[in-house]
């Protein structure tokens, strides 16, 4: 109830300037006094192909008096009867996730509804709620697929701290906003430096009486056991402030914060960041990873690039209608502001490739932050570019930070057009509406919370038919095709054994090929006992010799510390070598270190991973010794074969001024290889498991 208040509406706004409330006239929510049924809040509505209906996310309900506590969920439903006289009719959607949130949905080219949830990635209810990376706060699980009418529910992306609010653009792609998080656990860290104030890591409390009291389960089941002074990671490095873990190494300490745009097809392949657009196109700094090589650089925007703009973030991210491919977004602060900023937008069609997008300011720059300057119009939500040329946003004339909370918001979200200024820039102008007033009153349940006002207007969408995008199919590139002919393997035979085991395959060219741009990790690289070896400079050169995966497991649990030795419920997720069985099954034996595969003499590597499970890896040296580490988590669908050029992939040019390596890639043939051999007793064995 803190979370959500209710007494929000669904409306429509005509082209005469006329407004009707849409639940309102299906029978839903209510003025006055709310309580049980009458009390709902809705969000994130999205129109269908042909403009006839809409799906959109509800909560319905409230306490009937004080201090009763009940539990509530926003879910999925359809609205129809759209136009000026007709009766609007509210569906709620059949087979959705019934006991979780569902956000944020949208409908795919063929119907099925993609959409945000916190449902566990595989139902398990010790794993609820999924907590984020960052302060163990509940998030949601990811983008997921369902088909109303038979139930068919998939996860497309797993999100260890959250997804947001997905579109499907004009190319049939899925365009989202990820929060990419993967470093260490900072509360465990302030756990870990309890008792020492000399750390920077230090909040507080004693190692007898923990600030968070965080800890790690044996494992995602039920039944594990734990140890409340467990808190060991293994992945990714140390975070700065952790001295302790540092001393002795050369290693600077790793922190990775941003919320960024992603793409994954509709049935969840092919996820990586929206045409691989990576930090070094879009953001302005970037530390160093390492000391004692003078090659790694910090970034701070001294390397010439096409994009002239930096931001922090992209956030509600919409397609042009009438520039496929141009989309408008939003780069707000992390705190404060509602997620209002700046009004941003890029151009990212199908093949173009990262190092040729830009970001433009619609707004000026100012209305990202909270000073308050001449050319600061104030704060911007989802801003949404219409089928007739007029662009709109939610906008607030407040320049500085919410200092209020829920009613007491010093904020006025309105939606209203924007107009360009003399200084060149966008602003807001006209509001769309009159303003939408309500009074209000419902029980928090401990209070009676009350309202009367005008309210917020969010969450715009225009009602308007739209081409369906198609679907394009997966072509398995030239390299590869011809691995796989060289093989003896029809691909099809592979991806019916995969889905089975619920694997996918993961193949990379070239590991010693990265990004031209990336220079604050080791990219002078060389495989261990080969003659394979790409750089681009002078100095340091580094061996590889395995590649090493870690799968996203949810064992960290926290107490909430000071004292209680009680885990709360959820769970955080850490890296951890992979241990798939059905993987490690299938995948060649490696000696280094667990779980890794070997890098194949031409660079190549090939690996069998779980699906619908984040993953993430690095390159070591022979000895197991870390030299290249990911960044983010990738997730993989059942039955897909996922090539990547190159370690970190390529924008258009790799160290060494090369365009993305073309090699058939020896580690896949040795794999099919090893895979033809042992299949049978595969599947003996994991097979009959999976079908029960």
């Amino acid at each position: 109830m803190e979370a959500a208040g209710r007494g929000g509406d669904l409306w429509i706004r005509y082209p005469n300037g006329s407004l009707k409330n849409l639940t309102a006239a299906a029978g839903y929510g209510a003025s006055g006094f709310l309580s049980g049924n009458s009390a709902i809040a809705v969000r994130d509505p999205s129109v269908y192909w042909d403009g006839s209906k809409a799906v959109f996310s509800m909560v319905v309900g409230s306490p009937t008096q004080q201090f009763q506590v009940q539990t509530y969920y926003w879910q999925l439903y359809e609205i129809t009867g759209l136009g000026p006289a007709d009766k609007p009719v509210i569906t709620k959607v059949p087979n959705q996730p019934a006991n979780f949130n569902n956000i944020s949905p949208t409908y795919g080219s063929d119907d099925r509804i993609i959409f945000t949830t916190d449902r566990p990635r595989n139902g398990a209810p010790q794993l609820y709620p999924q907590r984020d990376e960052y302060e163990l706060a509940p998030t949601n699980t990811g983008i997921w697929s369902l088909d109303p009418a038979s139930g068919d529910l998939r996860l497309l992306n797993d999100a260890p701290s959250g997804d947001f609010t997905p579109i499907v653009d004009s190319f049939g792609r899925v365009i989202f906003t990820q929060w990419d998080h993967l470093q260490r656990d900072q509360e465990a860290d302030a756990d870990a430096n309890a008792g020492t104030p000399g750390q920077n890591c230090y909040y507080g409390g004693s190692p007898s009486v923990l600030p968070f009291g965080t800890f790690n389960y044996s494992d995602e089941s039920a039944s594990a056991t734990y140890s409340l002074t467990n808190r060991t990671e293994v992945y990714p490095e140390p975070r700065g402030c952790r001295g302790d873990l540092l001393a002795g190494t050369n290693l600077v300490g790793h922190t990775f914060n941003q919320f960024f745009p992603w793409m994954i097809s509709q049935d969840g392949t092919s996820g990586e960041t929206l045409n691989h657009i990576g930090r070094h196109e879009f953001e302005a700094y970037i530390p160093a990873s390492m000391t004692g090589d003078p090659n790694l650089i910090t970034y701070y925007g001294q390397i010439s690039r096409f994009n002239p703009n930096p931001i922090n973030n992209l956030l509600q991210i919409k397609e042009n209608p009438l520039h496929p491919g141009t989309y408008y977004a939003v780069d707000a602060p992390e705190f404060f502001t509602h997620a209002a900023g700046q009004v941003v937008s890029f151009t990212a069609p199908p093949g173009l490739d990262a190092d040729h997008m830009a970001i433009s300011y619609v707004t000026h720059r100012d209305t990202e932050g909270p000073n308050a300057t001449p050319n600061n119009s104030g704060h911007y939500r989802e801003a949404l570019p219409l089928s007739d040329g007029t662009l709109i946003a939610v906008h607030t004339a407040q320049t500085g930070y919410d200092t209020g909370s829920g009613f007491a918001s010093v904020y006025d979200f309105r939606l209203q057009t924007l107009t360009l200024g003399g200084n060149g820039y966008w602003a807001a102008s006209t509001p769309l509406t009159g303003g939408i007033s309500k009074t209000v009153s419902y029980w928090s349940p401990d209070s009676l919370v009350t309202f009367s006002g005008t309210l917020w207007e969010l969450n715009p969408v225009e009602v308007r038919p739209r081409t369906r995008p198609s679907i394009a199919p997966h072509v398995l590139e030239a390299p590869e095709q011809q691995i796989f002919t060289q093989a003896g393997v029809q691909m099809s035979d592979l991806q019916v054994y995969m889905t089975q085991n619920n694997l996918a395959l993961l193949v990379s060219r070239n590991v010693t090929t990265r990004d031209d741009a990336d220079r604050q990790q080791p990219f002078n690289l060389h495989v261990l006992g080969s003659s394979t070896v790409t750089t681009g400079t002078t100095g340091l050169i580094y061996d590889v010799g395995f590649l090493q995966i870690f799968q996203a497991d949810q064992i960290r649990g926290y107490t909430g510390g000071y004292g209680s030795v009680t885990p709360l419920p959820g769970r955080r997720v850490l890296a951890q070598p992979m241990h798939d069985p059905a993987a490690i099954a299938a995948d060649l034996a490696s000696a280094g270190p667990s779980f890794s595969t070997v890098v194949a003499p031409d660079g190549s590597v090939a690996a069998f991973v779980p699906a619908n499970r984040a993953l993430t890896w690095q390159l070591t040296d022979g000895n197991g010794t870390p030299v290249v580490r990911e960044r983010y988590w990738v997730t993989f669908q059942p039955g897909e074969v996922r090539v990547c050029t190159s370690c970190h992939g390529l924008t258009n040019l790799d160290q060494a001024g090369h365009t993305a390596p073309t090699n058939p890639p020896q580690a896949l043939l040795q794999l099919l290889a090893h895979w033809q051999l042992t299949k049978s007793e595969i599947q003996h064995v994991f097979l009959p498991s999976l079908v029960q």
